[in-house]
């Protein structure tokens, strides 16, 4: 998948990775896509309750070595 932007939230433990998600999303237009790279387990369930509260859309979601990929649209 082509993401607009890449976002690196290795490394960051929570609530870290939905902060910088945020900032990556207010740089956005709508429509465009926004790829995270995140190792926090509980990013999952944060970045789809966040994506969903926000408007976005999570396109796509998977795992990587360890590393969890996720495709959010903005809404």
């Amino acid at each position: 998948m082509n993401a607009d932007k890449l976002l690196d939230a290795k490394g960051l433990a929570c609530p870290m990775p939905i902060v910088k998600t945020k900032k990556a999303m207010d740089e956005l237009e709508s429509g465009q896509i926004l790829e995270i790279h995140a190792t926090d387990t509980g990013a999952k369930n944060d970045l789809s309750a966040w994506a969903k509260s926000g408007g976005h859309e999570l396109l796509e979601h998977n795992e990587e070595n360890g590393v969890f990929k996720f495709y959010l649209k903005k809404g």
